[in-house]
């Protein structure tokens, strides 16, 4: 694409066109931008046009698609074409930073998060100036360059919170130091003083706060890897301005910049170098009374958004989103102080709690916050440790959650008043939620009904809160693995939480909650059987929903626990009359017609998935509606998507299961679209095993004679990529595929095959392949498929006694029992580490597998042979038998004497003698 006007007045056109809201108009716009992308010059355009264009909704419309271009397209992945040109690459280094700290914030932020992606591929070994540029920038005295600048390395920074310790990391870190370190400290100094001349200036107080939140941000993340030596000297320093910042008049200061600041305390308490700048009593007591209870307080901006941003108040409170509240930072800061000063804390922040109590008690309705802040409270000083399958798995001993359950929270629970104090109905059930490993089971029973009675709240919060700890309660397991709460034990009340539920989904901003979804996947993963008689009316609603969501996917959560919830459907009913699978079918392929027609990328490996269940339950030959679909499963469009790729290789192993017989009589025209399909899967490292999935049900189900004309074809393809690039994945594969053939059509047919493609090819892959490597083979029926394969080419191959080949016989029969009974080689080579990793690209759906979906493992060889070893002394029997002398003659000048001894052991339980 030419830099040129028509290009950009092209670009501007279908920008404006992605904006509609019409579907008819917007899908070919991005459609059209999907197919251009890859051409050179295309992201120059779109610098050119954010930073020229007149119009402003077009300039943030190009920022977005600039950031997500970028964020699909700059990792350059093995195997797959560059997607970005060198030279397109050269061009958006040199120039994005300027054009970010020159526009307008909101395309600011939008190149601010492009640099951070480029970073993440390129930073430091091929951008090694970006600090340098960046840097040089605080010298400007412009707050907006400034505050761009620090926005930028905030998002290049923060993955040093979560990442894991290596020498390369603090290499990197070490670098970023040396450039960073001292300037930030600097800027830091400056920016405090600048606040105190500025005290009264409200609109400079707010572009400094901004500043100091940034700065608060990087220092953590700089620091969170505790390398000390870097900021040592300066600690005290900051600790103290950090301080007196905080016991500033609250309401002046930016909650983003407080939770920052209190976060940062947190994270230095915490630390044993730096133990003794807490422990003062006079300085502990100073951090509790004026830095954490003031902070602890529900404040009118936590109150709007309660009541008008539920959404949010949920990421915040729940899922601790990047924006930390006050009140989250605050806890953080308890429970760093309590590592090292658990006793002291807990003393100094009890009287607060009875005093909150007490104030509560005196005039609730006036009060209530008081009552809410002391729960927190509690909260923050009993919570130790905790994970989010089981909550709080470690708690303060001082404190008794017990008792406050039964004195405080229980009211809560239990206020018949519907509309009344939601927030602290929130804090109870919330309470439940983090403490159900340490409340006594009597009192998670207790809450139960409650908790179904409040998924009817008017409250949003309320009911999301209460949909979240029945689902969190429904997970815990009890004595034996089972669930702790037992479906005998829900039954009085089965009826009403599946009612309250549903109903939970139609109340004003729930339609697409996903804590009510996972909720209900939950109930029924729990309830089982018991909610049959109630599927009929369920599978309505549930597809009703779906498709509702299916003309504007937004909530991948929620999406996915309602297909989860689907197959749950689909498992429970099936599982106690497998005859109901058509009226399952019935309800769900109009849905799913419409889902693939109009190709809703997000559903179709869901409704890939989905199908695969529904056709494996099918007990007899394939319906009609499933074959008409057939020959569209291969269009090479849809396994160009690497997230339909798993479900899709699933479906076809289970139309192959089901209707091969059907696909070999009325599609014999579509098995080289099934053989293209698997030359496309075996040539991607990341996908090949799922060529061989595919491959391995063709060769187990199809009949012989559809295929046999295609055999040698597909043996020279496998070889071709064992040429160029042999991988640990492949070869175990390999092996799986190859002894599978000779289990299918005898060890006879796999030696003549190899041998038609090159003579004595046979030897060399036994040789250099099997013998070597089948150690490596991994899963409990991939290592029956070999043994049985390995057995059969051992005692009925004549090829193994007559031939040069013979003297390959004793080494595989030793490795067949190092198979047997060695421990599973699972080494691999350097360089192959990260080829299992599959890169997708993100504007691809990825695939999501669904649980309640899963396939159980299928054994080809099945009952047939139950113990591999017994089959190896039965056939070595039938082996010497028919040629006396020789197998004990080779057995006992080669295999070495462990060998020997686990091979007699094999012959004595299966009651036989070589001769």
């Amino acid at each position: 694409m030419e830099l040129n006007d028509g290009n950009l007045q092209t670009l501007t056109e279908f920008m404006r066109k992605t904006l509609d809201p019409d579907q008819s108009v917007r899908r070919p716009a991005e459609k059209f931008l999907e197919s251009v992308e890859g051409n050179q010059n295309y992201p120059i355009l779109l610098l050119t046009l954010l930073e020229k264009s007149q119009d402003n909704v077009i300039r943030v419309c190009a920022a977005v698609t600039f950031k997500n271009y970028i964020k699909r397209n700059w990792r350059i992945i093995e195997d797959e074409p560059n997607k970005i040109s060198d030279p397109d690459r050269t061009t958006i280094k040199a120039n994005i930073v300027h054009l970010m700290l020159s526009s307008p914030e909101q395309i600011q932020k939008q190149l601010s998060d492009a640099i951070s992606i480029i970073g993440r591929e390129d930073f430091p070994m091929k951008w090694p100036d970006l600090l340098t540029e960046m840097v040089t920038r605080f010298q400007s005295g412009d707050f907006h360059i400034i505050n761009g600048v620090l926005r930028t390395a905030h998002s290049l920074f923060k993955r040093y919170r979560h990442e894991f310790k290596s020498n390369e990391l603090w290499l990197e870190i070490k670098l970023v130091l040396d450039t960073f370190a001292s300037p930030l400290t600097e800027l830091f100094k400056a920016t405090i003083e600048l606040c105190q001349t500025h005290a009264t200036d409200i609109n400079a107080l707010k572009i400094l706060f901004s500043s100091l939140t940034l700065i608060s941000k990087l220092f953590y993340s700089l620091n969170f890897q505790d390398l000390p030596e870097f900021f040592e000297d300066n600690m005290e320093t900051w600790m103290s301005n950090f301080h007196n910042l905080l016991t500033l008049d609250n309401k002046l200061l930016q909650t983003d910049l407080v939770s920052n600041a209190i976060q940062f305390l947190a994270s230095v308490c915490e630390r044993p170098h730096y133990k003794h700048l807490f422990e003062d009593q006079n300085t502990l007591t100073s951090i509790c009374e004026k830095v954490i209870v003031p902070n602890m307080e529900f404040r009118s901006a936590d109150e709007e958004a309660f009541e008008d941003n539920s959404e949010e108040y949920i990421r915040r409170d729940l899922e601790g989103s990047d924006i930390d509240t006050r009140r989250r930072a605050a806890c953080d800061l308890v429970r760093g102080l309590c590592k090292f000063f658990e006793g002291p804390v807990t003393a100094i922040f009890s009287g607060y709690v009875n005093s909150m109590l007490g104030e509560y008690a005196k005039n609730p309705v006036v009060n209530w916050k008081h009552k809410d802040a002391a729960i927190y409270l509690v909260t923050s000083l009993a919570s130790k440790a905790q994970t989010a399958k089981h909550g709080i798995t470690q708690a303060n001993e001082l404190v008794n959650l017990t008792e406050f359950f039964v004195n405080h929270i229980l009211t809560d629970l239990n206020s018949q008043n519907v509309n009344e104090f939601p927030v602290l109905k929130a804090d109870a059930i919330k309470y439940v939620m983090i403490f159900r490993s340490q409340l006594p089971k009597e009192q998670l029973l207790q809450a139960v009904p409650l908790l179904v009675a409040h998924l009817q709240a008017e409250s949003t919060v309320e009911h999301t809160y209460a949909a979240h700890a029945l689902e969190r309660l429904f997970t815990m397991r009890g004595p034996n693995n089972s669930t702790l709460i037992t479906p005998t034990e829900m039954a009085p009340f089965t009826e009403q939480l599946l009612n309250n539920l549903f109903k939970a989904l139609a109340l004003p901003g729930s339609s697409e909650n996903e804590y009510i979804m996972k909720a209900i996947m939950r109930s029924f993963s729990l309830l089982q059987e018991t909610i049959v008689p109630y599927i009929p009316t369920l599978i309505g609603q549930l597809t009703h929903k779906l498709l509702l969501v299916s003309k504007n996917p937004s909530k991948p959560h929620f999406n996915h626990y309602l297909f989860e919830s689907l197959c749950l459907s689909i498992r429970i009913t099936c599982k106690a009359n497998p005859t109901t699978v058509g009226s399952f079918e019935e309800a769900l392929f109009p849905v799913f017609t419409e889902i693939l027609q109009n190709d809703v990328q997000e559903f179709v490996p869901y409704v890939f998935q989905v199908m695969s269940l529904l056709l494996e339950i099918h007990t007899s030959s394939i319906p009609n509606s499933y074959m008409a679909l057939f020959p569209h499963l291969l269009q090479p469009v849809l396994w160009e998507r690497t997230g339909n790729i798993p479900p899709l290789v699933r479906l076809l192993q289970a139309y192959l299961e089901k209707g091969a017989a059907t696909i070999a009589s009325s599609a014999a025209d579509k098995i080289p679209g099934l053989l293209g399909v698997f030359q496309k899967l075996i040539a991607s490292k990341a996908n090949d095993h799922q060529g061989f999935y595919l491959m391995n049900s063709i060769i187990e189900h199809m009949p012989t004679e559809s295929i046999v004309q295609y055999r040698k074809q597909i043996f020279i393809l496998l070889f071709q990529r064992l040429q160029s690039s042999k991988t640990t994945k492949f070869i175990k594969s390999f092996m799986v595929f190859i002894n599978l053939y000779g289990v299918k059509y005898g060890a006879i047919a796999l030696q003549e095959i190899f041998d038609s493609i090159q003579p004595k090819m046979f030897g060399m892959v036994l040789e250099k392949i099997v013998i070597p490597e089948v150690q490596k083979v991994s899963g409990p029926v991939e290592k029956k498929i070999c043994a049985v394969g390995i057995i059969k080419i051992l005692t009925e191959c004549p090829a193994m006694m007559d031939t040069e080949y013979t003297k390959l016989w004793t080494p595989l029969l030793q490795a067949l029992i190092g198979l047997f009974e060695l421990p599973e080689d699972d080494s691999i080579p350097d360089d192959e580490h990260f080829i299992d990793i599959e890169d997708t690209a993100s504007y691809q759906t990825a695939f999501s597998q669904l649980a309640f979906a899963g396939k159980k493992e299928h054994d080809p060889i099945g009952a047939a042979v139950s113990n591999p070893k017994i089959l190896l002394a039965q056939s070595l029997h039938k082996l010497s038998t028919a040629c006396p002398g020789r197998v004990l003659s080779m057995l006992s000048t080669s295999l070495n004497a462990e060998a020997l001894q686990y091979l007699q052991g094999y012959l004595l339980a299966a009651s036989v003698q070589l001769v």
